[in-house]
C-alpha cells in the first residue's frame, strides 16, 4: 500500500492578512453614535443590576461549556437558563413556538416599545461550544436581567427569547413563523469572535441537495444499457467549480458527494451532492440559486439522467441587514468596558459565516455585534475557539457583553430619538421582507 501525506497549505497569505488587519485595527476608531441613550440614573441602575448577577452568569457560561448539547436537544441547557432566571425573579416559559427547547420570558406587558434579547445555547457535534454559544446565552440573560429593572419605568418592555439550533437548524425562522416575534419591535444579541466589531457581515445561506437518477447496468457486460448518475453528479460538481470564477467575491459555494454508487462494477443508478450556497445579499443569493439549478439540469441532460433538486431541508438563512443606529449605541456601551468595537471594513469581511439572525434582521431592526474572546488568528468552529469560550477571557466577555446588551436595550426604550433613527434606517433599507416567500 502506498501512502502519501497531504501537502500542508501555505500560510503566507494568512500571515499577511493577520498583519494587515492588526495595523488596521490599531489605527481604527470605534464606531460612534450621535444619540444619548438612556439617562445616567437609568444607566447606573442597569449597570448595578448586571453587576449583581454577573457571578451567576459566569457560572452558567462555564456550566453550559462543560455540558454542550446539539441543536433541538438543548434540554439541560434551557433548563439551566430558566433556573437562573427564576433565581432572579423571572419565571420563563420553556417550549414556545412549537420547539421544546425554546424559551421566552418578559417584563410586564404594556403599550410602548418592545425589545427582545436573543439567546442561543446549541453546540457543535464533536467540538462543543466552538462557536461560543455559552457566551451568547449568558450575555443575553444578563442583558435581559439588567434592562428588566428599568423597562416598566421607561414605558416599554424587554423580553428574553431562547432560540434553539442556530447551527444549521434555523430555530429563529421556525419561531418567527410560529408568531413568537410578532409583538417584538427590535432584537439584539451578540456573537463571540476574534475581534470586537460593531457591524460584521454574515452571509445568507441556502442548502441544495442534487439527486441524480440514472439507470443501473453491469459496468463491463452491458455499460451501454446504463445511464450513469455518478457521471451526472461529477459533471455538476465540475460545473460548480467553473461557476466560482464568475461569482462575486462575497459569494461562496461548497459541497460534498453524499452518494456515488455502491460498487465499481455496477453503473450507479443514483448519485447525490449536498451544497451550501452563501451570498451577502438576498438578491444575489437568489441569483446564485438559479445558476445552480441550471448547472444541475444541464448535467442531467448531458448524461441522460433525471435530477431532483431538494432546497433547504432546514430553513434558508438571509444575510444580516445592518442597523448602524443600534450598533452605534452598542459601541458606546462597550467603550466604557475598555473595548473598541470596530466599524465595518477593518476586520476582513471574508472571515464570516451565516446565522439565522439574518432572517429576523429583514423583519425588524436587529443588532449582532462581535465580541472578542480569542486571539486574532483563532477561527470559529475550531477546538481552539472552544477553549477560548471557556477561558477567563470568555468569562470577561460574559460580563462585558451582558452590560452592553442591557444598556443598549435601555437606550432603545429610553431614547425616542434613537428609536426613530433605528426604525427610519430599517425602512430606508427596504422595510420588512416577506421572508418565507422570498425564495419562492
Amino acid at each position: 500500500m502506498t501512502h502519501h501525506e497531504p501537502v500542508p497549505p501555505d500560510d503566507s497569505y494568512l500571515r499577511s492578512l493577520v498583519e494587515a488587519t492588526a495595523h488596521a485595527v490599531a489605527a481604527a476608531e470605534p464606531l460612534s453614535s450621535p444619540h444619548i441613550g438612556a439617562d445616567e440614573a437609568t444607566r447606573a441602575e442597569v449597570t448595578a443590576a448586571v453587576e449583581r448577577c454577573s457571578p451567576d452568569l459566569v457560572a452558567l457560561s462555564q456550566d453550559l461549556h462543560a455540558h454542550p448539547e446539539e441543536g433541538f436537544a438543548e434540554h439541560r441547557s434551557v433548563r439551566a437558563l430558566a433556573d437562573l432566571l427564576r433565581r432572579h425573579g423571572h419565571e420563563a416559559t420553556v417550549g414556545v413556538g412549537g420547539l421544546d427547547t425554546a424559551l421566552r420570558v418578559g417584563t410586564k406587558e404594556q403599550d410602548g416599545p418592545h425589545i427582545a434579547v436573543l439567546a442561543e445555547y446549541d453546540a457543535l457535534p464533536g467540538l462543543g461550544h466552538a462557536c461560543g454559544h455559552n457566551i451568547i446565552c449568558t450575555t443575553a440573560a444578563g442583558g435581559f436581567l439588567g434592562a428588566a429593572t428599568v423597562a416598566e419605568r421607561l414605558g416599554g418592555r424587554v423580553s428574553l427569547i431562547g432560540t434553539p439550533a442556530e447551527e444549521g437548524g434555523g430555530g429563529k425562522e421556525i419561531l418567527a413563523r410560529a408568531g413568537v416575534f410578532d409583538d417584538v419591535d427590535a432584537v439584539i444579541m451578540l456573537h463571540p469572535f476574534s475581534h470586537d466589531v460593531a457591524l460584521h457581515p454574515f452571509l445568507g445561506r441556502r442548502q441544495l441537495e442534487m439527486v441524480f437518477h440514472g439507470v443501473g447496468a453491469h459496468a463491463s457486460a452491458q455499460p451501454f444499457m446504463g445511464r450513469n448518475a455518478l457521471d451526472a453528479a461529477v459533471a455538476a460538481y465540475q460545473g460548480v467549480s467553473a461557476l466560482r470564477q464568475q461569482l462575486p467575491q462575497s459569494d461562496r459555494v461548497h459541497g460534498v458527494f453524499t452518494d456515488g454508487g455502491a460498487r465499481p462494477n455496477v453503473i450507479p443508478a443514483r448519485a447525490a451532492l449536498l451544497f451550501y450556497l452563501r451570498s451577502q445579499n438576498p438578491e444575489t443569493l437568489r441569483d446564485l440559486a438559479a445558476r445552480m439549478t441550471s448547472i444541475a439540469e444541464g448535467a442531467a441532460a448531458m448524461t441522460g439522467c433525471g435530477v431532483e433538486l431538494i432546497w433547504d431541508a432546514q430553513a434558508a438563512y438571509l444575510p444580516i441587514r445592518f442597523n448602524t443606529a443600534l450598533a452605534g449605541r452598542w459601541s458606546a456601551n462597550q467603550v466604557i468596558t475598555g473595548r473598541k468595537p470596530l466599524p465595518p471594513g477593518i476586520v476582513p469581511e471574508s472571515l464570516t459565516g451565516s446565522t439565522d439572525l439574518g432572517n429576523l434582521s429583514y423583519r425588524m431592526p436587529a443588532l449582532h455585534p462581535m465580541l472578542a474572546v480569542s486571539g486574532p488568528t483563532v477561527a470559529l468552529h475550531t477546538k481552539e475557539f472552544a477553549a477560548a469560550a471557556g477561558s477567563s477571557t470568555g468569562d470577561t466577555a460574559v460580563h462585558d457583553g451582558a452590560l452592553g446588551l442591557a444598556l443598549t436595550a435601555a437606550d432603545y426604550l429610553g431614547d425616542a430619538e434613537l428609536r426613530k433613527a433605528v426604525h427610519d434606517e430599517f425602512e430606508a433599507a427596504g422595510g420588512a421582507l416577506d421572508v418565507p416567500s422570498f425564495f419562492g
